[in-house]
Formats: C-alpha cells, structure tokens, sequence
C-alpha cells in the first residue's frame, strides 16, 4: 500500500472521525496510520491513564464517569484524530506545496535529461527541445514550449461526435424566438471570454 502524504490525511481523518462517531469499529492499523508517532504514543499514554483512573473504582453512572474523567477508547481515539485533524489541516498547504515542487522538479529532470540525450545523438537545438517537450508529454507533464496536447481516446471522440449529433438535432427542434436566444447567449459566453 502506498504511503500517505500530507494531501490524503485530512481526508481520511474526517472519514475514520465520522466511523467512530457514527460507532462503527476501526481497525487499529488504521489508527496508527494516520497519526503520527507522537499522536501515537499519546494515545497509548492516554488509555493507560484511563486504565489507571478506572483500577479500584466501580462507576454506577453516567455522571460518575464523568466526575471521575474516565473515557471510553471510543472517545479517546476521536479526540486525538480532531487534534490530529487540526494538525493535519494545519500543515495540508505545506503538503501540497512539497508536492508541487517534486512535480516541478520531475518535469525539469524529464526535460533535461531528454535535452541532453537528444544533443548526445546528434540532433539540433531545435530539435533537441522538440524531442525533450515530446518526453514531457509521454511522461504526462506540462510542455516547456506552453503548447498544449491533448490525447483523444477512440472512447473519448464517439462520445464527443455522439454529443454534436445530439446538440445538431436539438437546434434542428428549436422554434426562431429559441434560436435568437441560443445565438444571444453564445454571443454572452463568448465575450465573457475575451
């Protein structure tokens, strides 16, 4: 299984918060997953505290254990992943920032490393910038040049040529005052454009 980065864990915190508050069981590999060591251990340290407050005591009721400050694991292990939600929240913008800069630095490795065996094989600058942006795209990174290159399944073109055909026999059904407002609000969304 893939490690969690910084960009998965707010998600699956919310996710294993709402189980446990919902009362369904989570597996303790899942607990441990998304906190860290140091969440961890305080969870461990906080149950042994429990277990420690609860030795000798008999509770009769609600507000017994409350008076006393006992928990159950239950509301133990929400408590640490809202505080572990907090945190993660906290650091999420730092998460996506590091990942973007790995992206970054894996596109210019791409890049360059093509840019160089290009020229090593004898082609021209121009074409050795050329075939360096085509690896950028094999890869499916953004291209240095800014040009943009979209692939187009077999799947992805029937279902476009599906949708013209349907959009052609919708305007082939409108009366004239509908016509007039289709043009007028192609003219609207074209000019919101420019």
């Amino acid at each position: 299984m893939p490690k969690l980065n910084g960009t998965h864990i707010v998600e699956r915190l919310r996710k294993r918060i709402v189980e446990l508050e919902a009362g369904e069981e989570v597996s303790a590999k899942h607990i441990r997953v998304l906190l860290t060591d140091e969440q961890n251990t305080a969870l461990v340290a906080a149950w042994a505290e429990q277990e420690r407050l609860r030795k000798g005591k008999r509770i009769r009721n609600e507000a017994e254990r409350q008076a006393l400050g006992i928990k159950s694991k239950r509301e133990l292990r929400i408590a640490a992943f809202k505080s572990a939600l907090e945190q993660a929240e906290d650091n999420e913008i730092a998460a996506w920032d590091v990942k973007l800069r790995a992206a970054e630095v894996r596109q210019a490795r791409v890049y360059f490393d093509a840019l160089i065996a290009a020229k090593a094989s004898g082609k021209n600058e121009q074409a050795a910038e050329t075939w360096a942006n085509n690896e950028l795209t094999r890869a499916g990174l953004r291209r240095m040049d800014g040009q943009t290159v979209r692939y187009l399944s077999a799947r992805d073109r029937e279902v476009f040529e599906i949708e013209d055909a349907l959009r052609a026999k919708i305007r082939a059904n409108l009366t004239a005052a509908e016509l007039e407002q289709f043009a007028l609000s192609e003219l609207l969304r074209i000019s919101q454009i420019l």
